[in-house]
C-alpha cells in the first residue's frame, strides 16, 4: 500500500496562561472548544468535511470526558463528526498530531483535526476511598497534579519517585550539570521568549481568548502570561531550589492553561478544500527510558528516530526539545552528543520552550508546532525536529518537512 502525504494546514495555539492565572476561569473543554472554533474560522473549511478530532490531554477529567469530541461539541460543530482523547502525559499533543497523521498516510481519514488543550489551575481532587462507602475514619483528597506525577510509574516494579523534579535532579547528577549551567540555560530560553514576543514572532499562530469576568468588561487575553523579560543568569541565581539541588521555579518548566490544534489532511484532497499547508508530517518514534530519568526520553526516541528515517543531525534546520527543566535539557543536550559550543545551540528553542513559554501539558505538542512550522519558513528550513520527554520514562520526537 502507498501512504499518502499528510500535509499540517493552519496550526494554532491560545495563549499560555499561568497556574491560576488569566485562563483559570475556563475549564480545558471550553479551551478545547475556543481553539477548534478559531480553527475553523480560519481555515474556511466546511466542518462537515472533518473526518475525526484527536485531541490530547494529560490529566483528563470526568466534567469534560473524550475530550476531542467534547471540545467540538462546545465549540458548536457539527454532531456527526467524532472524536477522541490522547494520553501519552507530556507528549500527548504531538501523538495527537502523529496519530491524526497516520489515519490520513493510510486513508482511513482525508481532514483529522488534531491538537490538545489543558486546564492545569482546574485539575481536580479526588478520592479513592467512597466507592464501596467508609463505615468510619478520614478520606484522603488527592490533588491529580502531584498524584499523578507520584503515580506515573507502577512503584512496586521502581519504588516511590516523589515527582519530575526528583527525575531532574538525578540527571543533573548523572551528567554533573551544575546549579549556574541550569541557570544560565533558564535565563536564556526567557529571553529568547521576549525576543520573540517584542518582533511579533507570534502573530500567525495566536488566537486570542476573551475571557468574561464576574464584574466589568471582559478580557482580551492575547500574551502568554509566564515569561520574564527581566530574566538574567542573576535573578535566576537568587531563586532557591526546590528539592535542595539545582531545579528553582526559574529553571524548571511551569504548571499552565492553553489549548492548540491544526488540520491534518491529505495531500490529494488540498486542492479540493482550498487549503495551503504550512508543512508535511514527515516520521516519528517513541522510546521508553527508566522512570526515575524520565527527562532523557528525547534521546532515545530521537536517535530510534533516525534510525528509521535515514535522517542525520546534519539535515535538521531546527529544533525544538521541549524544556521540563534546565538540566533535563542539558543532560539530553550531552547524551546526544552536543557539546557546550555546539552551533545547533543557535537553532535549539530559539523562540522559548517550556521553561519560558510554559508547559500546558495535551497543548504543549500542538504549541511547538505552531511555531516550529512558521519558524522553518521563515528561515527557508526543510527539516524541523520536535522532540519531548515524558512523565513516567518515555520520550517522542517526530521530523516536519516544511511545505
Amino acid at each position: 500500500m502507498t501512504l499518502r502525504r499528510a500535509a499540517i494546514v493552519s496550526p494554532l495555539r491560545t495563549p499560555v496562561g499561568k497556574f491560576g492565572g488569566a485562563l483559570a476561569t475556563l475549564n480545558a473543554g471550553e479551551l478545547g472548544g475556543l481553539i477548534l472554533k478559531a480553527l475553523i474560522e480560519r481555515t474556511g473549511i466546511d466542518p462537515t468535511r472533518v473526518d475525526d478530532v484527536v485531541f490530547a490531554q494529560g490529566y483528563g477529567s470526568g466534567e469534560a470526558p473524550c475530550i476531542g469530541h467534547w471540545s467540538w461539541l462546545a465549540a458548536g460543530l457539527p454532531i456527526e463528526v467524532p472524536g477522541y482523547q490522547v494520553d501519552r502525559r507530556c507528549g500527548s499533543g504531538l501523538q495527537a498530531i502523529v496519530n491524526a497523521a497516520m489515519m490520513v498516510q493510510t486513508g482511513v481519514s482525508d481532514v483529522v483535526v488534531a491538537g490538545g488543550c489543558e486546564s492545569m489551575s482546574n485539575v481536580e481532587h479526588y478520592t479513592t476511598d467512597v466507592r464501596n462507602g467508609v463505615r468510619a475514619g478520614s478520606l484522603t483528597l488527592h490533588d491529580r497534579l502531584t498524584r499523578g506525577r507520584l503515580m506515573s510509574q507502577p512503584v512496586e516494579r521502581f519504588g516511590v519517585i516523589t515527582g519530575m523534579i526528583e527525575t531532574a535532579e538525578n540527571l543533573a547528577k548523572d551528567w554533573s550539570i551544575s546549579r549556574e549551567a541550569c541557570d544560565a540555560y533558564a535565563a536564556r530560553s526567557h529571553q529568547r521568549a521576549a525576543a520573540a514576543w517584542a518582533n511579533g514572532v507570534f502573530a500567525d499562530e495566536l488566537v486570542p481568548v476573551i475571557v468574561p469576568q464576574k464584574k466589568g468588561d471582559p478580557l482580551l487575553f492575547d500574551r502568554d502570561e509566564g515569561y520574564r523579560a527581566d530574566a538574567t543568569v542573576e535573578t535566576m541565581s537568587k531563586l532557591r531550589p526546590l528539592e535542595g539541588g539545582v531545579v528553582t521555579a526559574g529553571n524548571a518548566s511551569q504548571q499552565n492553561d492553553a489549548a492548540a490544534a491544526c488540520l491534518v489532511v491529505a495531500e490529494d484532497r488540498l486542492e479540493e478544500l482550498g487549503l495551503e499547508p504550512i508543512a508535511w508530517f514527515h516520521s516519528w518514534a517513541a522510546a521508553g527510558c527508566d522512570p526515575s530519568r524520565m527527562g532523557y526520553g528525547p534521546v532515545p526516541a530521537t536517535e530510534r528516530l533516525f534510525a528509521r528515517n535515514g535522517l542525520s543531525w546534519s539535515d535538521i534546520g531546527l529544533i525544538e526539545l521541549n524544556e521540563a527543566f534546565a538540566p533535563q535539557v542539558l543532560a539530553c543536550l550531552k547524551g546526544l552528543g552536543w557539546s557546550d559550543d555546539d552551533s545547533r545551540h543557535d537553532i535549539l528553542n530559539v523562540n522559548g520552550s517550556g521553561i519560558s513559554l510554559g508547559h500546558p501539558i495535551g497543548a504543549t505538542g500542538g504549541r511547538i508546532l505552531a511555531n516550529l512550522t512558521r519558524e522553518m519558513q521563515r528561515r527557508d528550513v526543510q527539516y524541523g525536529l520536535e522532540t519531548m520527554c515524558i512523565g513516567g520514562g518515555q520520550g517522542i520526537a517526530a521530523v516536519f518537512e516544511r511545505a
